[in-house]
């Protein structure tokens, strides 16, 4: 196993800095914070770190609005700050992959101050402007964050592009000095030492430069056909790889929304592309026509066929990750499994699920513990752009906030967001001082300390299947063989390498289901499972056993 690269043996933890730990009482997450938890990631049987953006920003959207790619957000701490967490990383035999936004930057960037001063600056096509038509925007397309992707501008008259919010203008990859100008900051980062890069949207850096109408009310359709995958994509990562990331020893992982099952492979070129995508497949199941707002059911039958696709994709070319959740979704196991009556049960399925596909798994921040989804009570609460500016949308089409509120409150990325819950005490243990967003409301029952001296907590079982994993390369890089059966919500799959062979047998239900007669346990050795006695003539609530034939 040891000949394969260390990114797909990795187990990726996943860090939101402002939420994580509070190291000097300001309220808010910082990188002193992380250093102190160090050894705490390093228990979990994480080897590496993913961190959200923590460049200089205004923070309009969650740091995802760069102002200034080579300098560290005040509130985080300095350069200094991230030197000694780097340290802190490699010298436990961590890695760090940093999350890098080059879709887009804040609209307080130099570039952009000085684009939008005349249409003769010389960093005017660092950005797309385009005149009006008919009186309004160029084109019909929507930002992601609700309303038009195209704001006005008094100064030159014209309109700038921005798929996200009005703050963060896209940035134009058809200029070359734009580009150099990202291979340049991709390399000071590099040259540090960061073993790894998160490129956010990276699917819709190339743009149609004809900006046709989308002709689709489907958003998630809209991404597909009209922001993702464009012309020149290909040729601008194979620009990124040849010019910079060949000549360091790093690993790249796109983050891919509307990439398709179909085309992902173009991307994952061994020589010329990403080594990695997150794909979306599983994460839009519940989303309607109008998206995250919108929800509709998600059924076990579409969830299990998504990993037989992607699977299927990544056999043929590249290499896939795994996840269930991050910091622009709602709580795993609020959504996937039942945060309720078999909270326990289901957060322990799906971390089984995680640690027994192939690909790499990334983690998000708390779902080592269970966390789960937050009720904000009113949409003042919220802190997430995307809950706010999407409220605004929906009450302009006459929906309540009570409604809007029970939306939000099941998919918006606030649910991930709150703070770290370290301990049952004043402020989860997070800050001495109020945190940046309220905690919820079940730290006295979820949280690290509570579960640590426990060996049957989800934490403790989140580090007997993070070992389990390490210990069998089947699991890492055996074959994907589901197993149909006659219950919809029974999850069974084989994972064969050599002639080790093992079955992972997941209930995602609150029912006691039959062992599928096509599956034929005799002489097997179960390895492992969320419940304590290890035998039983069913397959439980939300059981979750593996076993080996």
């Amino acid at each position: 196993m040891s000949s394969q690269p260390w990114w797909k043996q990795a187990i990726v933890y996943q860090i939101y800095p402002r939420s994580f730990k509070d190291s000097n009482g300001d309220g808010i997450g910082d990188l002193g914070g992380i250093i102190e938890k160090l050894d705490y990631i390093k228990s979990l049987g994480a080897d590496t770190i993913w961190l959200n953006p923590i460049y200089k920003s205004p923070n309009d959207d969650g740091g995802y609005d760069i102002s200034d790619y080579c300098h560290v957000q005040p509130e985080f701490g300095t350069m200094e700050d991230f030197e000694r967490l780097l340290e802190g990383l490699h010298s436990r035999g961590l890695k760090l992959i940093m999350d890098l936004v080059v879709n887009h930057s804040s609209d307080e960037h130099p570039w952009f101050i000085e684009s939008k001063k005349s249409i003769n600056s010389k960093y005017r096509d660092y950005y797309f402007w385009k005149q009006g038509r008919n009186g309004g925007p160029p084109n019909n397309w929507p930002s992601f964050f609700g309303g038009s992707a195209w704001q006005y501008d008094e100064t030159t008259q014209e309109y700038y592009l921005h798929l996200f919010s009005k703050k963060q203008p896209d940035l134009n990859w058809e200029s070359p000095i734009l580009r150099e100008e990202v291979q340049n900051l991709m390399k000071f980062w590099l040259d540090k030492g960061v073993d790894g890069l998160r490129l956010d949207v990276i699917s819709a850096i190339s743009k149609r430069t004809d900006f046709p109408d989308s002709d689709t009310l489907d958003f998630n359709e809209t991404i597909r056909k009209y922001y993702a995958n464009g012309p020149r994509l290909k040729e601008f990562i194979h620009e990124m790889r040849s010019k910079v990331w060949d000549h360091y020893d790093v690993m790249t992982v796109g983050e891919g929304p509307g990439i398709t099952p179909q085309n992902a492979g173009e991307y994952l070129d061994d020589h010329h592309g990403l080594n990695m995508i997150f794909h979306f497949g599983h994460m839009f199941l519940d989303q309607g026509p109008g998206g995250r707002f919108d929800p509709i059911p998600w059924t076990m039958k579409k969830f299990k066929a998504v990993f037989k696709t992607w699977d299927d994709a990544f056999l043929k070319n590249g290499w896939g990750s795994i996840f269930l959740g991050n910091h622009d979704f709602a709580r795993m196991v609020s959504r996937w499994g039942d945060d309720k009556t078999y909270w326990s049960e289901s957060s322990k399925l799906l971390v089984t699920l995680l640690m027994s596909m192939r690909g790499t798994p990334f983690v998000f921040q708390g779902d080592e513990i269970g966390m789960t989804n937050i009720t904000l009570s009113s949409l003042n609460e919220s802190k997430d752009i995307e809950t706010l500016t999407g409220w605004r949308e929906a009450e302009k089409r006459g929906l309540s906030e009570a409604r809007f509120l029970e939306a939000a409150n099941y998919s918006g990325r606030d649910n991930a967001r709150t703070p770290m819950q370290w301990s049952s005490g004043v402020n989860a243990g997070f800050s001495s001082c109020t945190p940046w967003m309220k905690v919820n409301d079940n730290v006295r029952t979820i949280n690290v300390d509570t579960q640590q001296p426990d060996s049957e907590s989800v934490l403790n079982y989140f580090r007997r299947m993070t070992s389990l994993r390490k210990r069998n390369p089947a699991l890492v890089f055996g074959k994907y063989l589901p197993l149909e059966t006659a219950h919809e919500k029974l999850f069974v799959f084989h994972r064969i390498m050599d002639k080790e062979k093992l079955v992972v047998v997941l209930n995602f239900s609150a029912e006691n289901l039959n062992f599928p007669p096509e599956l034929s346990l005799r002489h097997a050795i179960r390895l492992a499972g969320n419940y304590d006695d290890m035998e039983s003539a069913v397959i439980r609530p939300w059981e979750a056993s593996i076993y080996r034939l």
